[in-house]
């Protein structure tokens, strides 16, 4: 028996356990010092009632004879797949039913989409980055290379910005990002989609915040813009739209014009997976219904206000950052040239503030920090009052 030797090349420790591990030492040796945390992007609403109502009735279902269901379809129920298809309706793309496959997340199909491809595939992603996108490619083996984001491009890396040499066949875009927030605009993301048919390269596009845009002329998905059904395969989860971190559902777009792609994903999932339950398919289609839109859409509102809270107080404070506006994450420049690492323990000791230090994002994510907006507005407001009192 032989180990894949691909994860003694991964980091040690996964950026957020390593953060909870600091956390948990810091409260044990202060018991009275409360913690407010703004670093991992978990939601604190509860789920709608729209939502639950339907997981209710969909678990009255599962113990009646009659309206029991087992195995479901490995692609997702067609009730749940046309909820979808509608919604990117919404939004001007026209989606075939069999393009669409519901999903536990948009982490797993991340990681999963690499079954479809060889080792042998150079992988392009922006630094600094989710890691989820290094550390899968590391696992398999793949050769990663990395594409600048930083300050001068506003954390939106553009094809003008790959190294010469490097041709990717795989392409990781993120929009809105995640670490930085940052929202590429339709002009940015034609320029990726040209680059991809010229390269022969897919792109896998992570649209897991799309429903934090407000602005009508950003792009939601990658495939309002023209040609990316021939090069791109999208990922999109109801974690952040609708709460369902804890609850686990998504959905993945693999167009029939990627070629073969489609049918081998068929073919993956029928093979390595069973499918979301009944019921949180039940429930997530009641998220694309009329009152699940407009309730996840007051849940929606509440981080975005916190998010311009944080934003505001980083202005008042002088300090340089991104995101926030379209996004829940606020990416912003460590104060007094403090390292990230530096400024996460600076700022855990003496503000009892929790965020999560760039560096582990990359190294371009070095001196830089990234805050969310999930957490409760009081402690939200607590929390920037205390950064006033540190840095304005």
């Amino acid at each position: 028996m032989n180990i894949n030797t691909n994860y003694e090349n991964l980091e040690q420790s996964y950026l957020f356990s390593t953060i909870a591990k600091k956390v948990n030492e810091y409260i044990s040796n202060n018991p009275d010092k409360k913690v407010i945390r703004l670093g991992i992007g978990d939601v604190t609403l509860p789920l709608c009632k729209a939502v639950t109502e339907a997981l209710h009735k969909a678990v009255d279902e599962m113990g009646v004879q009659s309206t029991f269901r087992g195995y479901g379809p490995e692609q997702g129920y067609d009730f749940l797949r046309e909820a979808v298809q509608g919604y990117y309706k919404k939004h001007n793309v026209e989606l075939e039913l069999d393009e669409i496959f519901i999903s536990d997340g948009a982490k797993s199909d991340l990681g999963n989409i690499l079954d479809l491809f060889a080792k042998d595939n150079t992988v392009l992603v922006p630094d600094p980055v989710y890691p989820v996108y290094v550390d899968t490619n590391v696992m398999a083996g793949r050769e990663v290379k990395f594409v600048d984001a930083n300050g001068d491009n506003e954390f939106l890396p553009g094809v003008n910005d790959v190294e010469k040499g490097v041709f990717p066949d795989i392409i990781y875009i993120c929009s809105p990002n995640n670490p930085t927030g940052a929202v590429y605009n339709k002009e940015q993301l034609k320029s990726w989609v040209d680059y991809a048919l010229e390269n022969k390269s897919v792109i896998l596009f992570d649209s897991a915040y799309e429903c934090f845009i407000s602005d009508k002329n950003l792009p939601r998905s990658i495939y309002e813009i023209e040609g990316a059904k021939d090069c791109a395969i999208e990922f999109c989860s109801l974690s952040k739209t609708a709460g369902f971190t804890g609850t686990r559902c998504g959905y993945t777009i693999v167009p029939k014009n990627l070629g073969k792609l489609n049918k081998m994903w068929v073919r993956r999932q029928t093979t390595k997976f069973n499918g979301v339950p009944y019921i949180v398919q039940r429930a997530a289609e009641a998220v694309f219904t009329d009152e699940g839109q407009k309730e996840i859409g007051e849940n929606i509102a509440y981080y975005k206000e916190n998010a311009k809270l944080i934003s505001d107080t980083l202005k008042e404070c002088g300090i340089w950052h991104v995101g926030g506006k379209h996004s829940p994450y606020i990416w912003l420049r460590c104060p007094n040239n403090m390292k990230s690492w530096e400024f996460f323990d600076y700022l855990l000791n003496n503000a009892q503030v929790v965020g999560t230090p760039g560096a582990g994002f990359g190294r371009n994510g070095e001196g830089y920090f990234r805050l969310t907006s999930f957490g409760s507005k009081e402690n939200t407001i607590e929390a920037m009052s205390r950064f006033k009192k540190l840095f304005k």
